[in-house]
C-alpha cells in the first residue's frame, strides 16, 4: 500500500513534470517550446534529487543543465531560426521507432522491477561496495589532472564552439 505523505505527493508532482516535459519534447513541432519542455523535465529530475537527499546533485542539475545547457539550446535555436523553416517531411518509418521504443521500455521495466520485487536468482542484486565516494572526492576527480579534468574542459570547449557556430550561421543568413 502506498503511504500518502508530503514526499509521495512531491514525487508524483515531479513525475508529472518529468513525464509531461518528456512527452512535450517529443510531440511538439516548435523548437522553442521543445526546449522549454526540456527545462520542465530537467526541473523534475532536480526534484527527484531533492527527494533522494542529494541537494548537491539537485543544485548541479539546476545550474548546469537547466541554467546552462538549456539556455544554450534556446539561444542556438533563436539565432538559427532561419534554419527551422525547412519543409515538413513525413517519416514513413515511425512504426519501427515505436516498436524499438516499446521494446526498450519493456527491457528497462523488467530490469528495474525484477531485481527489486522478484526473487529470481539470475537477477539478484549484488552487495553494495563499502567504499562510497563523497562530494569532496567528486570535486577532486573533476579538477585533478590525472582524472576527469580533460573531458570536463573538452565539454566546455565543445559547448562554446557550438554557440560560436550558431552565431556565425545566424550572421551568414542575415546577409
Amino acid at each position: 500500500m502506498i503511504e500518502l505523505n508530503a514526499s509521495s505527493f512531491a514525487f508524483f508532482v515531479f513525475s508529472l513534470c518529468v513525464l509531461g516535459g518528456g512527452l512535450g519534447v517529443v510531440t511538439t513541432r516548435n523548437l522553442i517550446h521543445g526546449a522549454l519542455y526540456l527545462i520542465l523535465s530537467l526541473f523534475g529530475v532536480a526534484g527527484y534529487f531533492v527527494l533522494l537527499s542529494a541537494p548537491f546533485l539537485a543544485a548541479v542539475q539546476v545550474l548546469v543543465y537547466i541554467g546552462a545547457i538549456s539556455i544554450l539550446i534556446v539561444f542556438a535555436v533563436m539565432l538559427t531560426r532561419s534554419m527551422t523553416r525547412l519543409s515538413e517531411s513525413l517519416n514513413h518509418q515511425w512504426w519501427l521507432s515505436a516498436i524499438v521504443g516499446g521494446l526498450l521500455f519493456v527491457m528497462l521495466t523488467v530490469g528495474v522491477i525484477l531485481p527489486i520485487w522478484g526473487q529470481n536468482t539470475a537477477f539478484s542484486q549484488q552487495p553494495v561496495s563499502e567504499a562510497v565516494a563523497t562530494v569532496a572526492d567528486l570535486g577532486v576527480a573533476l579538477v585533478d589532472g590525472n582524472q576527469y579534468v580533460l573531458p570536463f574542459e573538452v565539454a566546455s570547449i565543445l559547448l562554446t564552439a557550438a554557440m560560436v557556430g550558431a552565431i556565425v550561421i545566424a550572421r551568414d543568413d542575415e546577409k
